[in-house]
């Protein structure tokens, strides 16, 4: 209840004061921009990432992971396969598709790849969602099991790139780390 009604108890009979309609036709065409430039920066912003979803049954992309590893495993000038903390460090050909395994609580295998080569990057979950968030390219995709990801990625810098997951997956969050090299 109001201490002073108003004299015409039917509000919206109320005439509109002129700089109220201002701002309301300032908020509706601020709107109408807003809705039409999103469109549009997906196209020239360069920032959204035109990706290719699969469904797959979660123990197939693992067992497709693993084969993917096992046939593209680096070796060193001693011809010893590569690893870092027991992950195989794998050179997908030039210009093919790259397999990383998320499950807890880790990115598996890690990718080295070519500078100014593309690639065809395939995530997948074995367990539960996680978040593929590459550092510090602002990449970042949610993974989910079931669901096969596909991004095309053409490195433009080299050095070591952390993949690190952006999603709670449970008590072992904080140490689900990766990483993507990439070499001249």
């Amino acid at each position: 209840m109001a201490i002073h009604p108003p004299s015409n108890r039917l509000w919206w009979k109320e005439p509109i004061h002129g700089i109220e309609l201002a701002w309301i036709v300032i908020a509706f065409l601020w709107g109408l921009f807003m809705f039409f430039f999103m469109i549009a920066w997906h196209f020239i912003g360069q920032q959204n990432l035109s990706n290719e979803t699969y469904k797959v049954k979660p123990e197939a992309y693992a067992e497709r992971v693993e084969a993917f590893a096992a046939e593209f495993q680096a070796t060193g000038d001693d011809g010893a396969p590569l690893e870092e903390d027991g992950v195989p460090v794998v050179r997908p050909p030039v210009g093919g598709d790259a397999y990383i395994l998320a499950r807890l609580w880790e990115f598996w295998p890690i990718l080295e790849l070519k500078k100014g080569e593309s690639y065809r990057i395939h995530l997948s979950s074995a367990d539960w969602q996680h978040g593929f968030s590459l550092q510090p390219t602002n990449i970042n995709i949610s993974v989910h099991p079931g669901y096969e990801h596909i991004i095309t990625l053409t490195p433009t810098e080299s050095g070591t790139f952390g993949i690190v997951c952006n999603e709670f997956c449970g008590i072992g969050h904080h140490t689900m780390t990766g990483r993507i090299r990439v070499v001249d």
